[in-house]
This record gives structure tokens, C-alpha cells and sequence, in this order.
């Protein structure tokens, strides 16, 4: 698993609340950069919606909001996120469909980026290389299109081949 420093622990208390990665609500120590991307996918959702998706008053409140959208996390899902949560048992709860979470007139793909950014276990998590490659984003890949102030966009998606490299293998 990739982390900071290899054997050394990291801290699970960073990160905004609204923002914070159920493995870290956890109290995981290890963990990737997918906690990132959890954070982008509440990002992308705040954006979508005009408030946070998840608004918990405390960790195990934000736990609840995250349950009430996801669902109850499987097993599996509760080992990746953390393993010593195995034997714990929460309340059924089934996911709340994700086209019921956004607006009606919401883009498909703008809930399809958002449901692989927001995923219990970080394995599953789309990485960033792939989230800026989601055909949410194909618009900003069209030659004219340009900034509400006439200019051209800058090279949004140029990537040197090392940067692709290393996306990959960071996760």
C-alpha cells in the first residue's frame, strides 16, 4: 500500500470532516492518496448540488451521512476501509440511488464521476488520471472551447508520459 513514509504510520485526524474518507472517519493509519480522491468526489458533489453531501455534525455522525447515501458497507468493503472494524455491526441501510441524491436535470456523467470518486473501499475509487479522463470532462477536451473571457483554455490535459507513469502507480 503505498503511504508517506514506508513504516511509519500516518495520522488518520486530517482532512475537513465533510470531506474525510470513511477510512480515516476509521481511524485508519494507512493509507493512499485515494483518500484524496474521496474528497474530490465531496468536492464535485458540494459543486453539484450548492452544499455538502455529506454534513455531519461529528465523526460518527459524518459516518451516518455517508451510510444513508452508500448503504451499510459490505464485509469487504469494512476491511479495506479498516480491518479492525470487522466484527462490528451496523444497521442495514440500502443505498440511496445516486440519480436520487442529484438534481433531476443533473449530467449523467456528472453522477457517474461522482459515484467512482465515492467509494468504500479505496481500491475501487477511480485514480485521478482516470477522473480527468471521465467523459464528464469531454467538453474541456474540445478544441474551441474557450474561457468565459474569450481566451483558449490552457493545455488541461497535456501530460508528460512520466506523469502518466507515476499517476499509475501512486493509484
Amino acid at each position: 500500500m503505498p503511504q508517506g513514509v514506508r513504516g511509519e504510520l500516518n495520522i488518520s485526524y486530517i482532512c475537513s470532516r465533510f470531506y474525510r474518507a470513511p477510512e480515516l472517519i476509521f481511524g485508519a493509519t494507512e493509507y493512499t492518496t485515494s483518500i484524496d480522491i474521496w474528497s474530490a468526489g465531496c468536492i464535485l458533489a458540494e459543486l453539484l448540488l450548492g452544499q455538502p453531501l455529506f454534513l455531519g455534525e461529528n465523526a460518527v455522525d459524518q459516518l451516518v451521512k455517508i451510510i444513508k447515501v452508500l448503504g451499510t458497507p459490505t464485509r469487504e468493503e469494512i476491511r479495506c476501509i479498516n480491518p479492525n472494524y470487522n466484527d462490528f455491526i451496523f444497521p442495514q441501510i440500502k443505498a440511496h440511488p445516486w440519480y436520487k441524491v442529484f438534481h433531476k436535470r443533473m449530467p449523467p456523467e456528472a453522477i457517474d464521476l461522482a459515484s467512482r470518486l465515492l467509494q468504500y473501499s479505496p481500491s475501487l475509487r477511480c485514480n485521478a488520471l482516470e477522473a480527468i479522463a471521465h467523459p464528464f470532462f469531454d467538453e474541456l477536451r474540445q478544441p474551441n472551447v474557450h474561457l468565459p473571457n474569450g481566451r483558449p483554455l490552457p493545455p488541461l490535459f497535456d501530460f508528460k508520459q512520466e506523469e502518466h507513469l507515476w499517476s499509475l502507480s501512486t493509484g
